[in-house]
């Protein structure tokens, strides 16, 4: 009879292993990364990657520490470099763009796109575009000056 072995059972999240202790594997291999550039002037979240079920709490809680330190910054969002933005994104994108106005008042979350239609599409289709402040470049959303 053969032998099952758990090890090989893929994790329910790619930042677990079946274990349930912290992944240990390089950031390329993960599904998303998202990294933080912290300048003087303003705060830039770049999301590498598919957003969707796995990965949208990761960056629902990276974007729940960037307010806490903007400090009166602006917060841009680069999703340039995502290649899949699922139902869960967008509610995290919602989600992320009433914390900006309770943050910063009036202001829209600045969200870069590019123009990737695999971002900008989804975005369209729930009205989102409307709530948020899209760019195509991070030198566009942080040359917008103050929205208010």
């Amino acid at each position: 009879m053969p032998r099952v072995l758990c090890g090989l059972v893929k994790p329910a999240s790619d930042e677990r292993t079946p274990d349930g202790v912290e992944d240990s594997r390089p950031a390329r291999e993960q599904l998303m990364n998202v990294r933080t550039e912290d300048r003087d002037d303003v705060l830039i979240l770049t999301v590498v990657g598919d957003v969707d079920g796995l990965t949208a709490p990761r960056l629902s809680s990276a974007v729940a520490d960037a307010f806490r330190a903007l400090a009166g910054r602006t917060l841009v969002l680069n999703l340039a470099n995502v290649r899949f933005l699922g139902s869960v994104g967008l509610r995290t994108l919602m989600y992320s763009a009433q914390e900006a106005r309770r943050h910063g008042g009036v202001e829209p979350l600045r969200v870069v796109v590019e123009r990737s239609r695999a971002v900008i599409r989804p975005i369209e289709i729930a009205g989102l575009d409307q709530v948020l402040a899209l760019y195509h470049t991070v030198e566009d959303a942080i040359a917008a000056g103050d929205l208010r």
